[in-house]
């Protein structure tokens, strides 16, 4: 060393930079390296540019160059693409580091929350082949060597937050920790939107944003959006993390990359005879813990004394009071050791964020999953585009190790949207295109996206086989987007009357085209319609030949719906969004389903005439295919028949247009779309009939 050049503080410290392993350190070396060179990390539109000039380091350059490569993709725009979008990314978690990267190259100021101020999951992610290559693209194997040496496939997340972050900083990203949101501050005065902020007195508080993109995890549901539950039969897992003391020994001790009782059915077996242990599948990943995942029986759990007492709910059955937490501690020890043949006899249990052994008991088949991507909100004339990533978009079903890859294809997607969004696009046509792309996102495997890893970008068509950025026609979406841009409207003491104007000039038009009609009297966008009457006096006013008003009466409520419904699919393709009998019988009509009905039959009506005007149903195919009785090519097979593409193909009952999903050309209700082993959502591409039963299964039955 004596002979080598003096060392650099900036150099130095930037090395420290690069090696710190925890998120305090991390933001600690890099303010002191900002303060060395004399660049405002807030300045984020120059700070790059300048990092680059004033670190005149070898090391440094190797990641410029990786960096550089990224940036210079045509989709940025020379970071020209953004430049007048402030965006607010919730969750500083994989998939939200990973969006705020992307915006920030798009050209965006981004500001990142989060509301831990350590980053501590030791659980290991499984990647797909894209993630691989895109890290590495953005430099993991700088800030972490072992990155996915060989023929590893994961990372811990704690390491891969690390590398995110450090990456995220030196683009100029504004990343907060130990700071919690707590909602959207609406626009007032000379301020747009704002977030309500714990502490109050936080910079962040003040930050103005037309972009908020919510990565908060699988519980945190945005105000605005909507989750399903989907849930299957019982399957509780459990994960543990033991200290990785990097010896020889452990190194030799070879990884379990998913074994399942169906492909091994001695190991299994022998697990049960030896320690009463039974299990469904164990996986075993080394990274900078020992990490094991692991399905266990319940009756093995109770056996043990890990349950305390059985209970049908889950809930309740897995409740912290039903545990015994040092039981569950040797359940997964013995799991462990047995596993890896005891050539682990050291198993000490890591340390969680709690500072507690890190062990977990979970249900893994209730899985929360938004109904749409995105949505824009109004007040005062001041837009805010809002997203979901991660998995208060769709959490992952543990067993197909879909998370991070999934979350990945989101951020990019999301970040395309926003690209949009910065473009000046018409609003609906953005969350047109997202919510197109979102319908493909569960069905996505590291098979039938595109192998071409080099050429992944934000475009969504860089990616997926398959896309149709149109499958969602803007006229789908303006409805919904009106509905939540005026969910206020019954808090009428608090809502501006100028964001009322959306759901009036529907009204009026209404009003205005259903006036004189016997009977009718329209004056909201819900009860009035439930007679039928109002509608086929719409349908009268516009195509008097295609019905006689003299032969209707009020009280024939499920035949006017019915008749109203039959014509306006047949004459302009539009489906209707619930049975005749449901719209009669409804004590509360939905106001989304009528609204979003309602904007199409206007848009259909008052559209240029070109002949028959046809609106594009809301079925996200992978691909455009006539409809049949039957397809001899079908993945089903012969023996099942289709009578009517508008009944499910499983149950036989009508399927309507807000709740279909479509394979081989068929339609089919989301709910009734399951595996029949384990009762969870199926994904179209990872399935297989079984012609003798008629029942659908996973394709994939092992952990991945």
């Amino acid at each position: 060393m004596a002979d080598q050049d003096p060392v650099n503080p900036s150099h130095a410290t930037f090395d420290l930079f690069i090696q710190a392993q925890t998120c305090k350190d991390v933001k600690n070396h890099f303010a002191e390296l900002c303060k060395q060179l004399n660049i405002d990390p807030k300045d984020f539109r120059t700070f790059y540019p300048k990092l680059k000039e004033r670190l005149n380091y070898w090391k440094a350059k190797a990641l410029w160059t990786k960096l550089d490569k990224r940036a210079s993709h045509q989709d940025y725009q020379q970071g020209k693409a953004c430049t007048k979008n402030k965006c607010l990314v919730l969750g500083a978690g994989p998939c939200g580091l990973r969006t705020a990267i992307e915006l920030s190259l798009l050209g965006a100021q981004v500001v990142v929350l989060e509301k831990r101020d350590s980053f501590s999951r030791n659980n290991v992610l499984h990647l797909w082949p894209f993630t691989i290559y895109d890290l590495r693209g953005l430099g993991a194997k700088k800030f972490y060597g072992k990155f996915c040496t060989g023929s590893l496939d994961h990372i811990s997340i704690r390491q891969l937050q690390l590398i995110l972050l450090k990456v995220s900083l030196l683009l100029g990203v504004e990343v907060h920790t130990g700071v919690e949101f707590q909602g959207l501050v609406e626009p007032s005065g000379d301020n747009g939107w704002m977030a309500k902020l714990q502490p109050t007195s936080h910079p962040a508080a003040a930050f103005q944003f037309d972009v908020f993109i919510s990565a908060g995890g699988g519980r945190f549901v945005p105000d605005g959006f909507k989750h399903k539950e989907l849930r299957g039969k019982l399957a509780i897992g459990i994960t543990a993390n033991f200290i990785n003391r990097n010896t020889a020994a452990e190194a030799q001790v070879a990884e379990i990359s998913g074994v399942a009782r169906i492909y091994n059915q001695k190991f299994f077996q022998e697990l049960l005879t030896e320690t009463g242990i039974d299990l469904e599948n164990i996986v075993y990943y080394k990274d900078d813990t020992h990490y094991f995942v692991m399905t266990a029986k319940k009756k093995s759990l109770l056996k043990k004394g890990v349950i305390k007492q059985d209970y049908s709910d889950a809930e309740e059955l897995l409740a912290p009071a039903n545990v015994d937490y040092e039981a569950l501690c040797h359940y997964a020890h013995d799991a462990a050791y047995f596993s890896t043949g005891g050539k682990l006899p050291d198993l000490e249990f890591a340390q969680n964020y709690a500072g507690q052994r890190d062990v977990a008991m979970f249900d893994f088949t209730c899985m929360h999953r938004a109904e749409n991507a995105s949505l824009v909100r109004e007040r005062r004339g001041k837009k805010l585009l809002m997203g979901l990533v991660g998995d208060c978009l769709v959490e992952p079903f543990w067993p197909l190790g879909t998370g991070i890859a999934r979350g990945f294809l989101a951020a990019f997607d999301t970040a395309w949207m926003v690209r949009s969004w910065g473009m000046g696009v018409a609003h609906l046509k953005v969350l047109a295109e997202r919510e197109s792309i979102y319908q493909l996102l569960s069905q996505t495997t590291p098979e039938n996206t595109s192998k071409n890893y080099g050429a992944y970008s934000i475009n969504p068509k860089t990616r997926y086989q398959r896309v149709n950025l149109s499958a969602i026609h803007p006229n789908q979406v303006s409805a919904i987007i009106l509905y939540l841009l005026n969910r206020d409207l019954n808090h009428r003491s608090t809502f501006d009357p100028s964001e009322r104007s959306g759901f009036e000039e529907l009204l009026k038009w209404c009003q205005r085209h259903t006036a004189g009609y016997k009977n009718v009297n329209v004056t909201d966008l819900t009860q009035s319609w439930k007679s039928g009457l109002a509608l086929c006096a719409l349908i009268h006013h516009f195509r008097p030949q295609l019905i006689d008003m003299s032969g209707l009466e009020e009280s024939n409520t499920i035949h006017n719906n019915q008749l109203a419904f039959s014509i306006l699919e047949r004459e302009l393709g539009i489906p209707p969004v619930m049975s005749a009998i449901d719209l009669a019988n409804s004590g509360q009509i939905d106001k989304l389903s009528m609204v979003f009905y309602l904007t199409q039959v206007q848009n259909a009506f008052t559209a240029p005439a070109k002949g028959t005007i046809k609106v594009l149903s809301v079925s996200p195919e992978l691909k455009p295919e006539p409809e049949s009785e039957h397809d001899p090519d079908s993945e089903f097979g012969p023996g099942v028949s289709m009578t009517n593409s508008e009944e499910c193909y499983f149950c036989g009952q009508r399927v309507y247009v807000l709740e279909r999903i479509s394979a081989e050309g068929k339609f089919f209700h989301r709910s009734c779309f399951t595996c029949h082993r384990c009762s969870i959502t199926l994904r179209l591409g990872g399935y297989t009939f079984d012609q003798t039963t008629g029942k659908s299964y996973h394709r994939l039955s092992i952990i991945k």
